[in-house]
């Protein structure tokens, strides 16, 4: 791949928060730019392409007590497309129980059901850990998305060290087909978050992108069936972002 740029933007919003149920909806949108030199990556007899992806998502969550501790359910039904089409209709359940929570240690387990045919995986374990250490350091553990070590360097600003998983996906239209481009990274590297004032938070990430893996299959298919994939060398990336949190305190992070 010769070139890759993207822009993303997120939003999260909450309907109904208290005690014991969560209604929320998530918002995604993605630009991707592509230069390659593979053109079926793309559309056939080109090598460039801009693409634009957005999902939706609502989430309802319940919280109650199992075995003594803090359990979350939660049911999920999203929808993705393009800029010229909706394509497709997901569900996912989850149950989560807190197998420990004070001041210095966090962390649950549970289990995730996708419901979605091109799912990788359909079944998904989940596992968080957070530890905070006495040097000021903090362990942050979301498998199978993150593993990072974070710490606070100023009054605004905070540094992280370690992996993200991030995925790339858009939809190709050819010959009354329409297909998905999908492709799973690992992203190491380091992180620094700086509050801006006013609830902004700026964030700047570089490192090492180190691809999993790359297909392209038809939407009625699953991801097993590709009609085709690549691999490519780990190369440099660089992100940077604006977030804004409504409902954050603003001032000392």
């Amino acid at each position: 791949m010769a070139g890759f740029q993207q822009v993303k933007a997120n939003a999260n919003i909450y309907f109904i928060k208290n005690k014991n149920w969560l209604l929320s909806t998530a918002l995604n949108y993605r630009y991707t730019s592509l230069q390659t030199e593979n053109p079926e990556v793309l559309q056939p007899a080109s090598t460039h392409g801009d693409f634009h992806y957005h999902s939706e998502a609502l989430t309802l969550s319940y919280f109650s007590k199992l075995l003594g501790k803090t359990s979350i359910y939660s049911a999920s039904l999203s929808t993705d497309g393009s800029d010229e089409h909706f394509e497709r209709i997901r569900g996912m359940v989850t149950a989560s129980l807190i197998l420990k929570a004070n001041s210095k240690t966090k962390m649950m387990l549970g289990l995730a059901g996708i419901i979605d045919p091109s799912s990788q995986i359909p079944i998904l374990p989940i596992f968080t850990y957070e530890n905070r250490f006495s040097n000021g350091w903090v362990l942050d553990v979301l498998l199978p998305k993150k593993i990072l070590v974070r710490k606070n360097i100023s009054n605004n600003g905070r540094v992280s060290i370690g992996t993200e998983m991030d995925n790339t996906s858009y939809y190709i239209y050819h010959n009354n087909n329409t297909y998905e481009f999908r492709q799973i990274d690992l992203n190491s590297g380091a992180i620094y978050e700086h509050n801006l004032g006013g609830n902004l938070m700026g964030t700047f990430k570089a490192g090492i992108k180190t691809v999993l893996n790359t297909r392209v299959f038809n939407k009625e298919e699953s991801f097993k069936n590709y009609i085709w994939e690549a691999s490519y060398q780990p190369s440099f990336y660089f992100n940077a972002g604006i977030s804004y949190n409504p409902f954050g305190r603003s001032g000392k992070k």
